[in-house]
C-alpha cells in the first residue's frame, strides 16, 4: 500500500484512463466470475480454489490500482467506481469515475462520496 497520496490533474487523471478501464472491467469480470461459481456450489464457497483464486486475482488488481494512486470504491463489485485524489480550489477531493462513463467529468468532497458530485470546473481542465 502506498503512503504518498499522489494529487491528481483532471487531465493527469484522464491519461491514466485506458488503463484504469482495462483494471476495472477485470475485477467486474473476475467477481461476476466469483458469483456464478458460487451459485453453483451453493455453500463452502471459501474453501473452493477457483474462488479463493479469483480473490486473488482481484487483490492483484487492487494492487494495480494503488500502484497508479487510485481507489476502487464499489464494494457491490456492479458499476466500477474510482476515485482519484486532487486538489480543487485549495481542497482535497476525489475525481470521481464510473466504468460506464466516457471520461472524467465529476469530482466530491472527501466525505461527501457518489451522491456529492459536482461537474469539475472547466479552468480545472487546463494543465
Amino acid at each position: 500500500m502506498t503512503t504518498d497520496i499522489k494529487y491528481f490533474t483532471p487531465n493527469e487523471a484522464k491519461k491514466t484512463l485506458p488503463l484504469v478501464r482495462k483494471i476495472v472491467k477485470d475485477i467486474l469480470d473476475t467477481s461476476r466470475e466469483m458469483r456464478l461459481i458460487a451459485d453453483e456450489i451453493g455453500h463452502n464457497v471459501e474453501n473452493d480454489p477457483r474462488i479463493q483464486k479469483l480473490a486473488d486475482d482481484i487483490e492483484e488488481f487492487m494492487q494495480e490500482l494503488d500502484e497508479i494512486g487510485c481507489y476502487f470504491k464499489d464494494w457491490n463489485f456492479s458499476i466500477g467506481l474510482i476515485d482519484f485524489p486532487a486538489i480543487i480550489d485549495g481542497k482535497e477531493v476525489f475525481l470521481c469515475w464510473r466504468s460506464d462513463e466516457d471520461d472524467i467529468m465529476y469530482y466530491h468532497e472527501v466525505d461527501a462520496g457518489f451522491a456529492g458530485r459536482i461537474i469539475i470546473p472547466p479552468e480545472e481542465l487546463t494543465d
